[in-house]
């Protein structure tokens, strides 16, 4: 088993950034790339921004060229890990092959939640994860009038930005009172369901989808549950996303549970319950050192630092990972860069803000008990390490200190 080589399970971000890591540690030994999607491993925030409208093309997506892969690792796509055995390290692939390894990493993401209605695999209706679908997608609103969103989130909103930037009629279909209300809470969904609102969306709150109408074998429209009827040539299935834990479970590998988010529980070094085997990216539940509790976070930033954190891991580096949460969003002319961890909106006793809500240049700032939980910088720039200092300070600061900050 020593000459066995180093695996890595995914096709997002993480899993390219661990492999490159690897390499740039300096580790010499095979190392294999396994993937179900078509490709090598890309990056997934263009496809519901500037690659779904069309400004960007494929190559962009990509984080490494392929010629990177041919030279520094084995990569096998369009072939699904269906099994693994961590006693044996032995990881089962969909043809029904076997790769022996020596350390692995489980980057498989996570995949977009299924609604369980009538009509939601009639032909019009999308999900959105990967970059065919991004294309799919592009393609149908393209061709429609009226595009119908089921779901609030990141992704339903920056859908719904694109498609208005594309000229098409938009009705988003929330289940809270205001967009983006269980990540952001009430006052910041607000200034989001403003965003849109002005921009010409139409936002349905506290509507439950009922069902997908259709004529033909095509969606027409959709159905709530009040009896209401909105017509769409093109819907959109946006209510979530479910992490690819279906390995871990195979292999009797530990899960959180689903109310601290779900997900593959790892220590801080990504570590899992299975022996040399890690996990990095959207799946995995990662123990935050200043929040004192799990965190599984589906974005970017933290497959972009946890997949590295893991690769020097698998080389023997013990140090915790200590990041905290970040994102980022551009809809319409906003663009917005968030930091830190908010449980829901019971978390927190006040936003502060300072600056201009209004024109949609101002921080945010979350807080409980005083100390600030995350911040938030709409149309303002390169203040994330000030927010982080301020959300790591040991004294926190006063309501005055975070209304001034500038």
């Amino acid at each position: 088993m020593s000459n066995a080589p180093y695996v890595i399970v995914g096709g997002g971000l993480a899993a390219s950034k661990a492999a490159q890591t690897l390499r740039d540690e300096g580790f010499e030994g095979d190392l294999v790339v396994v993937t179900g999607e078509a490709h090598r491993p890309y990056e997934r925030p263009p496809l519901s921004k500037d690659y779904l409208r069309g400004e960007a093309d494929r190559s962009s997506v990509f984080t490494v060229d392929e010629d990177w892969y041919a030279q520094n690792a084995e990569l096998r796509t369009g072939e699904p890990a269906t099994g693994l055995d961590p006693a044996r390290r032995r990881l089962t692939l969909a043809d029904g092959s076997v790769l022996d390894y020596k350390k692995l990493l489980i980057a498989t993401g996570s995949s977009p939640r299924p609604l369980p209605i009538p009509g939601a695999d009639l032909q019009g209706v999308h999900l959105l994860r990967t970059v065919e679908q991004s294309d799919l997608l592009h393609a149908a609103i393209k061709d429609a009038e009226r595009v119908a969103i089921v779901g609030d989130g990141w992704i339903g909103m920056e859908v719904a930005a694109s498609a208005r930037q594309l000229g098409r009629e938009v009705t988003v279909f929330g289940l809270g009172a205001q967009p983006l209300e269980r990540v952001l809470g009430p006052e910041m969904g607000l200034v989001f369901a403003r965003l849109h609102t002005d921009h010409g969306v139409e936002l349905l709150r506290r509507t439950q989808v009922a069902k997908i109408l259709g004529e033909d074998g095509r969606a027409v429209g959709v159905a709530t549950d009040d009896g209401r009827t909105v017509a769409a040539d093109v819907v959109l299935l946006a209510v979530g996303a479910t992490p690819n834990t279906g390995l871990a479970v195979e292999a009797g590998i530990n899960l959180r549970p689903k109310e601290l988010g779900g997900g593959i529980a790892v220590d801080g070094t990504l570590r899992t319950s299975g022996p040399d085997v890690w996990a990095a990216g959207d799946v995995a539940s990662i123990p935050s050192v200043h929040y004192g509790r799990p965190i599984r976070v589906e974005h970017w930033q933290t497959a972009l630092e946890s997949g590295p954190h893991a690769a020097k891991a698998m080389l023997g580096d013990e140090a915790p990972y200590d990041k905290l949460p970040y994102f980022f969003t551009d809809q319409y002319d906003l663009g917005m860069e968030y930091l830190g961890f908010v449980a829901g909106p019971d978390a927190y006793d006040e936003v502060v803000v300072s600056g201009s809500l209004e024109s949609l240049e101002f921080v945010a700032f979350w807080t409980k008990a005083g100390r600030v939980l995350a911040g938030m910088a709409v149309n303002t720039w390169d203040r994330m390490a000030e927010i982080e200092a301020i959300i790591r300070a040991p004294e926190p600061p006063t309501t005055a200190d975070l209304q001034s900050f500038r």
